[in-house]
């Protein structure tokens, strides 16, 4: 939003654009102060200023900790093409913005620098991008491309129309596999056991470095276990806000990505590199919540290694996804059927934004490994898209862990807004199989089956697309589109196989 700035009672009124006001925000300059402590404290020599593109995918530049004051006023500039990956599409033109276009500017969020546990010479920072200053059009005027900062503004515009918070946790699934001579995967590092206690322990100096420097980063680290495909682990953190949750699953990515060089392995985040096993999910545990209140948590550290936005959680309130029928204790509320309602009428352009690649659809052809195919939802009914799984919160299925996770987040601000707005009734919870129900005779819609499907469904469907403002939805529909196209124009092992020796 823009900020307005009065110079005296009697001078005329100032427009700031947003990027100054931002720069000039209640309270900022005392956090910058607090960088450059901390930055003294620590010894950090070096700072990464990094923003994350349309495929979740860290961007930014680095420069030396001595023009921290520069940097948090002025900001890091690189080209808008940066938040499409600077990707060429199949006729070699670049996506999104050609070379024509002006320079982003990314200025830091000072709440978000940290010490980066494996090099503590080192930090990092998020920033949120703005149009460059010099633009005709809209100088200084937040980047619409910009996911983390379409994250923020949609969840700040649903507190102040409802006056709920969402919070919500992920659960991200990934795999570490071991490096053929080539530098290659080459399968996955353990044996496709889930919940195998032995084949967890095998990979246990892995996840413990992962969990040390998690912890040092603000993550709360929960519970964790090998799941059923090779290498296969989901380590879980604190549910929180969803910026933050967000945040920490961008930066438990980094991590896992850090640790992978350590051991020379590969932390695998695409969603289905074998068949015949499961797939990668990152299934997104959701509540609502009025009121609440901060609190810090230091993991018994010494001293925190970054400010303490990093180590703040959102805890109290109330939950507004708990049962309120005393005769119906697994029952939502009224605010959570609506929720649910909202998330099964756009549950087609949903998957777009949780299933966002051509890999991702593999998952769900690959059946019987309770991937979700149905719009519908129950308790603890892993069949169907959503289900209740446990009082106060739902989990919402269609989601693998290549998901960006605020465009996720954004999106399903977007489906709960419109479920509350219009009341909307999700129907009776399906107790039954899913499948089972369907050959009785229930009518079920069908979740999209491929990328192409799903980006028509986007298409169609005005509410999830006002998730992705300005230039945001024309990005991601020409990436999009273009990775499904490259897809279908690809002759693979498969066309070999089933084609080479067809005739005569």
């Amino acid at each position: 939003m823009t900020g307005v700035l009065t110079q005296s009672p009697s001078s005329t009124e100032v427009t700031l654009t947003d990027l100054e006001a931002y720069v000039q925000s209640d309270g900022r300059v005392e956090l910058v102060q607090q960088v450059r402590a901390k930055i003294n404290e620590l010894g950090i020599q070096y700072i990464y200023y990094q923003f994350v593109s349309l495929t979740g995918k860290i961007t930014g530049k680095g420069a030396p900790a001595d023009h921290w004051e520069t940097m948090a006023e002025k900001g890091i500039q690189l080209v808008y093409g940066a938040t499409v990956n600077l990707a060429l599409d199949r006729t070699q033109n670049y996506l999104g913005y050609g070379p024509e276009s002006a320079e982003l500017v990314a200025i830091p969020d000072p709440e978000t620098f940290c010490q980066l546990p494996w090099d503590k010479r080192v930090a990092r920072v998020y920033c949120f991008c703005f149009r460059n200053r010099e633009e005709e059009e809209n100088p200084g005027a937040f980047l619409t491309s910009d996911c983390r900062g379409n994250l923020k503004r949609i969840h700040d515009e649903f507190k102040l129309k409802h006056g709920l918070q969402l919070r919500h946790g992920c659960e991200p699934e990934m795999m570490w596999l071991k490096k053929g001579p080539d530098g290659k995967p080459d399968g996955g590092a353990t044996k496709p056991n889930c919940y195998h206690i032995d084949q967890f322990e095998e990979l246990r100096p892995v996840f413990l470095r992962v969990i040390e420097y998690s912890r040092a980063m603000g993550l709360d680290m929960i519970q964790g276990d090998h799941e059923d495909a090779p290498g296969q682990l989901e380590l879980n953190f604190m549910y929180d806000d969803a910026l933050r949750t967000a945040d920490r699953l961008t930066t438990y990515r980094q991590i896992c990505a850090q640790v992978g060089r350590e051991f020379n392995l590969i932390a695998c985040f695409m969603s289905k590199p074998f068949m015949g096993v499961s797939a990668s999910g990152c299934h997104h545990n959701l509540s609502l919540w009025r009121d609440g209140e901060e609190t810090v948590k230091t993991f018994d550290l010494e001293t925190l290694p970054g400010l303490e936005g990093n180590y703040t959680y959102s805890h109290g309130g109330e939950n507004t996804f708990l049962p309120v029928v005393s005769d119906s204790p697994r029952l939502p509320g009224p605010i959570g059927l609506n929720c649910i309602g909202g998330v099964i009428a756009h549950l087609g352009a949903l998957t777009a934004i949780g299933c966002s690649t051509v890999n991702s659809y593999r998952r769900l052809w690959d059946a019987g490994f309770w991937a979700p195919v149905y719009s519908d939802w129950g308790y603890q009914n892993r069949t169907c898209g959503l289900r209740v799984s446990a009082p106060g919160r739902f989990e919402y299925r269609a989601v693998d862990s290549m998901v960006n996770p605020y465009l996720m987040a954004g999106a399903i601000l977007k489906a709960f807004d419109d479920g509350i707005t219009k009341n909307l009734d999700p129907g009776d919870p399906e107790h039954r199989n899913i499948y089972t129900a369907m050959e009785e005779g229930k009518q079920v819609k069908k979740l999209p089956m491929s990328l192409g499907e799903a980006l028509e469904r986007l298409a169609d469907d005005e509410v999830i697309k006002s998730a992705l403002p300005g230039d945001m939805y024309r990005l991601f529909d020409e990436y999009k589109r273009d990775e499904w196209i490259r897809f279908l124009a690809t002759v693979s092992n498969w066309d070999m196989d089933n084609y080479i020796a067809c005739l005569p």
